[in-house]
């Protein structure tokens, strides 16, 4: 990239809305410096032409520069060794610049990273699976990417930053603008141990529109979104929505039927094809070869759905006399007869049984639970 097309590229980023299709189109026809030098001539043919020239005159690449300087931010461009190229997914719709806060490099920590959104009124249940989740993929190296906002969002923050991990966090404003207000602290220290990015220039306020088109960064930036309850109708589905379009997996999480906070999860599963995701290593599964040193539950690859107890290979007849034994103290043959509803002869075999395999022993005309029980 020249000097002449990187400054177009930042007063480009000043110009439309995020997501403007039909200003991305233009540039893309006609290429950075060209559009600029359009609009600025007011010759661009463009419907807000007159809008878009009157932006133009406030877009100062080398003010924007000193801007980021003194907030501790930088700018990268399309094109440049820092951008993530997978953003370029999303054809005319894809960003001019981002603005970038935080320890991390963005295009590295998104090379394997995923997305985790859901509800803003999430429950304490959605907000619990998502910090543990969270913390796991942290653990096995993934990069969590969500909005920054109440719920869902700031759990999947904090329990990435809790295991230590890298958190990417999308805001809707300038990356010196915390929105929402009460989440300053957090952003603070995502931008400390994580980055913080947007797509609008520093100083922007937040939109009631910015919301969904900076849920389309969400998607495209990672390789994977996992919903975490959601309304039927709501922002975090968008973002769902965004990733399917751009072929990326799509998880959603089960919850109560009897909570409206997951009936998106049950929607995106039911009627689009979402993935449901029960644990973490669903999700790990998904993302292939990168996740094939995660550790599983046991060392026998059939034995990482459900663990292996040690009381799976008793006959029911066993089970029923161990279950029929007090927690602690002695039990009488007698007791065991009277409590697990067998004969003499069946339970005095079961006992045999037991205290061969170290689960119960004899005590005198007693029995007691063994270390094995």
């Amino acid at each position: 990239m020249t000097e002449d097309e990187l400054d177009a590229l930042i007063m480009l980023a000043h110009l439309g809305e995020p997501g403007d299709q039909v200003l991305g189109s233009y540039v893309r026809k006609r290429g950075p410096v060209a559009a600029v030098q359009a609009i600025k001539a007011r010759k661009s043919g463009l419907r807000d032409g007159a809008g878009l020239y009157a932006r133009l005159r406030l877009a100062d690449p080398a003010a924007a520069r000193e801007k980021c300087g003194r907030i501790g931010a930088q700018i990268i461009t399309r094109g440049t060794v820092d951008w993530p190229t997978q953003l370029d997914d999303l054809g005319d719709a894809a960003p001019f610049a981002l603005w970038v806060q935080g320890v991390a490099g963005l295009r590295l920590a998104a090379l394997r990273s995923l997305a985790v959104v859901g509800a803003r009124a999430s429950t304490s249940y959605g907000e619990a699976v998502c910090r543990d989740w969270c913390a796991t993929f942290a653990d096995t190296g993934w990069t969590v990417a969500s909005g920054g906002a109440y719920g869902i969002d700031a759990a999947a923050h904090r329990g990435t930053l809790s295991a230590s991990g890298v958190t990417v966090c999308v805001l809707a404003g300038g990356v010196d603008v915390a929105y929402p207000k009460a989440h300053e602290a957090l952003i603070a220290r995502i931008a400390d141990e994580g980055v913080v990015v947007s797509e609008s220039p520093p100083g922007e306020g937040v939109r009631r529109h910015r919301f969904l088109s900076r849920n389309r960064i969400i998607a495209a930036l990672t390789r994977a979104t996992v919903v975490i309850e959601a309304s039927v109708r709501s922002g975090t589905t968008s973002t769902a929505n965004a990733a399917m379009q751009l072929n990326r997996y799509v998880l959603a999480v089960p919850g109560p039927v009897t909570s409206p906070m997951s009936a998106g999860c049950h929607n995106l599963i039911r009627e689009q094809g979402a993935i449901l995701a029960s644990c973490p290593e669903d999700v790990l599964e998904v993302l292939g070869p990168l996740s094939a040193s995660i550790p599983r539950v046991g060392s026998d690859p059939q034995l990482w759905e459900v663990p292996h107890k040690v009381t799976d290979d008793l006959s029911a007849r066993e089970m029923r006399v161990l279950d029929a034994f007090p927690g602690r103290g002695e039990v009488s043959l007698n007791q065991l007869v009277c409590d697990a509803g067998l004969g003499p002869m069946d339970v005095a075999a079961a006992l045999g049984i037991l205290d061969t395999g170290g689960f119960v022993k004899p005590n005198g005309m007693s029995w007691t639970r063994a270390g094995r029980a």
